[in-house]
């Protein structure tokens, strides 16, 4: 089969592709001929070397494809079925027993960055009704991440105000959950084109972070003095402060990145005062995930796929990732 491999120490220019032999089943497992990948953030780390992992790994933590093949004794799947995988392929349901990333495809483990993958039959959850495989290996790392904490860490509802930072994945299907579900949604951006984007998907307001500093005062007004329900905070020290500011008292922040930095100053007066509630969110759980395909079966949106690479162009995938110039997800067909 045909894979990518990370070569040590790491880069687009060690990121190869190479034939390996075909997996075979074990017991309990299932072959996928995975037809899809998609770029996350962690997946970005891993290749430019920034999470250490053995030479020649596969990259790639999400894949969709089809079952092939099942090993002895698997009951779950058979052949022909459509299957996504799990960021967690050991987190079942319940609390997180855990830390680490060592069960992780494409850093702990070798990921979906292959032809063919074989894997436990637990480790995969099915595909929302009607979605191709490109549209489903968006799911496993950033849609359940906004899954899980604006529907298992707090409970989102009609008439609550969500904010969502920037245009990234994880954002964008925040933005796209929430309207599902009838929520309001601020949004922040500073690309004008960005912002009309964000406005087509639904956004009720838009706020440009960089002509208003002050954002979360902004937010906090627009929602009538209110406050939001709801931050999806993907930059960490660098914007909490203004996440708490756009807060209702009693709100919720969803901490899911630190793309400002791993530690800084955050203002623990204000987020007590207003009794806000802090949730650390790494993806999520299989239970999570099916939740998460049952309500997408429901809603029936479609996930925003700004592009879309072959395998063999992963390297020029990562890179138009790096430039920060994509709108939504962007897609590995193999």
């Amino acid at each position: 089969m045909k894979v990518a491999a990370v070569k040590k120490p790491g880069g687009l220019g060690n990121l190869v592709i190479e034939n390996r032999p075909d997996p075979k089943p074990k017991a309990g497992e299932v072959l996928v001929r995975v037809r899809a990948s998609s770029l996350n953030y962690h997946d970005f780390i891993v290749v430019l070397g920034g999470i250490p992992t053995p030479d020649g790994r596969i990259p790639m933590s999400d894949g969709a494809g089809e079952v092939v093949a099942v090993g002895e004794g698997v009951t779950k799947w058979k052949a022909g079925d459509k299957v996504i995988s799990l960021f967690f392929p050991n987190w079942q349901s319940g609390q997180v027993e855990a830390a680490g990333f060592a069960s992780v495809p494409g850093d702990g483990a070798d990921g979906f960055g292959c032809e063919l993958y074989a894997g436990p039959e637990t480790a995969f959850t099915r595909m929302p009704k009607g979605w191709t495989f490109d549209e489903a290996a968006t799911l496993p790392c950033a849609a359940l991440t906004a899954w899980r904490g604006m529907y298992v860490e707090t409970r989102t509802k009609p008439g609550d105000w969500v904010l969502v930072q920037g245009t990234g994945g994880v954002s964008i299907f925040a933005l796209q959950f929430a309207k599902a579900t009838g929520a309001r949604v601020i949004a922040t951006s500073s690309s004008e084109a960005k912002m009309e984007k964000l406005r087509a998907l639904g956004a009720d307001h838009v706020i440009n972070y960089k002509e208003n500093p002050d954002w979360g005062k902004k937010a906090f007004e627009l929602t009538g003095g209110r406050g939001v329900d709801e931050v999806v905070e993907i930059g960490g020290p660098g914007t909490m402060a203004q996440s708490i500011n756009a807060c209702r008292p009693g709100g919720h922040i969803s901490l899911i990145g630190v793309l400002t930095g791993v530690s800084g100053e955050v203002p623990t007066a204000a987020l007590f005062s207003r009794n806000i509630t802090l949730s650390g969110i790494t993806v999520g759980s299989r239970r999570q995930q099916e939740d998460m395909v049952d309500a997408i079966d429901a809603t029936g949106f479609k996930p925003v796929i700004d592009s879309r690479f072959p395998l063999d162009q992963i390297a020029a995938a990562f890179a138009h990732q790096a430039s920060q110039q994509h709108f939504g997800k962007i897609v590995l067909t193999i």
